[in-house]
């Protein structure tokens, strides 16, 4: 990752004439490689204790010394700049990337961090290893995004980010919330706890800003708060701000009807699935309260596509299989039941969990991959240092049917996926979407859902 500023706490990335900043993290010490990061041409340290042959700054905690350096002495960069910053359980990456493409075509230049990676433009400059990267890759990708000519930074916002301050010093035009279903309680432990984590994004609106939150979900109720200006988002007309008032889809777009206020505005858009069209309501909303009107946002939307790896569909023969990323019980069950709506045929789902990453969810997803599809194959979906075969009995301890088998090899399990289909069936393979790895161990080993489809299909012919 390029670096702007002259400082790093990676002795990795250091380069001649650079200040190291030494923070003890959880499993790394980074007082552990002064000596490299000096021997790497650091020309300054940042530490807790010790001395060494270059000027130290002895401070009491170096994490927070860098943090309020950036603040202070970065951030101010940043004045001129635009910022949305979008938070939820499921939905950022879409929302966050449909804004990011809405403002290129309506003639700023938006760059986008998340998981998908980091974009200037409409291009990918580079992936990025976490949804929110840590507060000082943050600020080098704002610096970036700014030299490269962006006027708006649109970023998803996890609850690690939140919980951590990655985006300290980063004051957001527009936020969002999206939703709150079950995710990461390996780390928050309970729902409560991950909502009041989420919640902290309000505390990084700018005086005069906007919260649009989702008014489907009673969680919204928390971000509301009298120094924002909160927005109400909501599906099929319950009288919010926005909303989904009818949709219908063609076979590769949807006609979908906006109700914004007391004006209802049609359009057709490359998105499908009832979740997606819900995506697309909020990215208008959110374009909409940068300055936009919503007859300029709906005249672009043909330009306007989902993220590769987001209910990405590939035709197979009379039949569909569609990759996604869904790997949380509330999004499993989006994808599959919209899926239903327009259900030709069988619907065969292909589906794990990821080890090392909150076992409470795998029952329930598991119940409901079975319940709903017509057919489920469990398989691997990063198993990292976990025995994939103990993830399994988790997945398979919410399972009342017979209609799954387990094959553990995902290759093989796509195969078998596909040899099944039939015309007018679905297969959705869910949980790693745009990734192009699989995590075995502490190896990341190259793997990617939509590959395995093409190379099935190249056989075919």
């Amino acid at each position: 990752m390029a670096h702007i500023l002259n400082i790093t706490s990676d002795s990795r990335r250091v380069q001649p004439g650079d200040t190291f900043v030494a923070i003890k993290g959880f499993t790394v010490d980074g007082h552990d490689y002064i000596e490299k990061a000096i021997e790497n041409g650091a020309t300054r340290i940042i530490c807790e204790h010790g001395s060494y042959s270059v000027e130290t700054t002895v401070v009491e905690n170096s994490e927070k010394w860098l943090n309020e350096m950036l603040v202070e002495n970065v951030s101010p960069q940043f004045s001129e700049m635009k910022f949305v910053g979008i938070t939820g359980t499921n939905g950022k990456t879409t929302t966050a990337y449909l804004v990011s493409q809405m403002l290129n075509a309506l003639g700023m230049k938006a760059a986008y961090i998340g998981t998908i990676g980091f974009y200037v433009g409409g291009e990918l400059i580079r992936e990025l290893p976490n949804t929110t990267p840590d507060v000082l890759a943050m600020y080098n990708l704002i610096l970036e995004s700014k030299s490269k000519g962006a006027d708006t930074v649109i970023m998803e916002v996890s609850s690690h980010a939140l919980y951590y301050g990655r985006i300290n010093g980063i004051k957001f035009d527009v936020a969002a919330f999206t939703n709150l279903t079950e995710d990461h309680l390996d780390f928050h432990k309970t729902m409560e706890a991950y909502l009041e984590t989420k919640v902290k994004l309000v505390d990084y609106i700018k005086d005069g800003g906007t919260m649009i939150v989702n008014a489907d979900d009673p969680a919204s109720e928390a971000f509301k708060a009298p120094v924002v200006k909160s927005i109400g988002l909501a599906s099929e007309g319950n009288g919010a701000d926005y909303h989904v008032k009818s949709y219908k889809y063609n076979i590769a777009t949807t006609d979908m009807v906006i109700g914004c206020g007391d004006r209802d505005y049609e359009l057709k858009t490359n998105l499908l699935n009832k979740f997606n069209l819900y995506n697309y309501t909020l990215a208008a909303a959110i374009t909409n309260n940068l300055g936009y009107s919503m007859e300029d946002i709906i005249g672009i939307t043909g330009d306007v596509y989902p993220p590769s790896g987001r209910n990405e569909i590939i035709e197979v023969e009379g039949a569909k299989a569609v990759i996604d990323y869904a790997h949380t019980p509330d999004a499993v069950e989006k994808i599959i039941e919209a899926n239903l709506e327009d259900k030709t045929g069988q619907v065969i789902t292909v589906i794990g969990c990821g080890g090392d990453r909150d076992p409470i969810k795998r029952p329930i997803m598991g119940e409901i991959a079975t319940r709903l599809s017509d057919y489920v194959i469990f398989t691997d979906d990063n198993p990292r240092t976990e025995d994939h075969e103990k993830i399994m009995e988790d997945i398979l301890k919410g399972v009342n049917t017979d209609n799954y088998e387990v094959v553990l090899d995902r290759a093989k399990a796509i195969r078998k996926g596909l040899k099944k289909l039939e015309p007018g069936d679905s297969l959705l393979i869910l949980g790693k979407g745009h990734e192009d790895y699989q995590i075995l161990g502490h190896e990341k080993v190259h793997f990617s859902d939509r590959e395995q489809v093409i190379k099935y299909l190249k056989r075919r012919r």
